[in-house]
């Protein structure tokens, strides 16, 4: 609503930004895995609509860097280097270290309410002991963090970082952390905030993103 009180028109999301929504969607849990050839034929005829926004939808993927484009040949899912993986988790270091360091600075009450909830979510995912369950519930965790610095730029950089971090986890199920390990972790960084503690947030949001990489990279399959 806005400030005059007057309502507001609702803004209508495109098709193309719906079909680009099921493709991140479908990468992200991956149903349409790394190096996988995207056809638009069958696309379409699977999501019922026509080529052009469907084309749409896959070059704002492109564009994300969640597929690729060969002359000739076609579109086709991005399959994750070491490299990638690295600079994937430097660039989620980056952007949640600085909504840590605003969210520190301002409405500190408000992101730890909203933490809290988001590592009671975590806390029952880890007692299912669901893999999947973890990573989504972990993935909403991170996603609050950023969403508490209430900076929309580094929401929009964190939702894309965040989808390639689950083809990365798709890729590393069999050693993936424990899941009391993982909530620990997180309790560590929700306390951290709680108590003010702005540098040991700082260490531990480094550490548990320059971890995982690592541990990512030492078990991936070799090629």
């Amino acid at each position: 609503m806005s400030t005059s009180g007057q309502l507001s028109p609702v803004p209508r999301r495109s098709t193309a930004e719906i079909i680009a929504d099921q493709l991140r969607s479908a990468i992200m849990y991956g149903t349409i895995s790394p190096g996988d050839q995207l056809g638009e034929a069958e696309l379409a005829g699977q999501l019922g609509v026509s080529r052009g926004p469907l084309r749409e939808a896959m070059q704002r993927l492109v564009q994300e860097g969640l597929l690729r484009s060969e002359r000739h040949k076609g579109l086709f899912v991005r399959e994750l280097t070491p490299d990638d993986v690295h600079d994937i988790y430097v660039a989620r270091l980056a952007v949640e270290r600085t909504a840590c360091e605003v969210i520190m600075r301002g409405n500190r009450g408000e992101a730890i309410a909203r933490l809290t909830h988001a590592v009671e979510r975590l806390a029952e995912a880890a007692q299912s002991r669901d893999r999947d369950r973890m990573s989504d519930a972990d993935q909403y965790f991170h996603q609050t963090l950023v969403s508490c610095s209430g900076n929309d730029r580094l929401e929009r950089m964190a939702q894309t970082l965040l989808v390639e971090t689950r083809m990365c986890l798709s890729a590393m199920q069999k050693v993936y952390p424990e899941p009391d390990e993982i909530l620990q972790e997180h309790r560590r960084i929700l306390e951290a905030i709680s108590e003010g503690a702005e540098q040991r947030l700082l260490d531990l949001i480094e550490s548990h993103m320059l971890d995982t990489a690592d541990r990512i990279n030492e078990n991936a399959p070799e090629k």
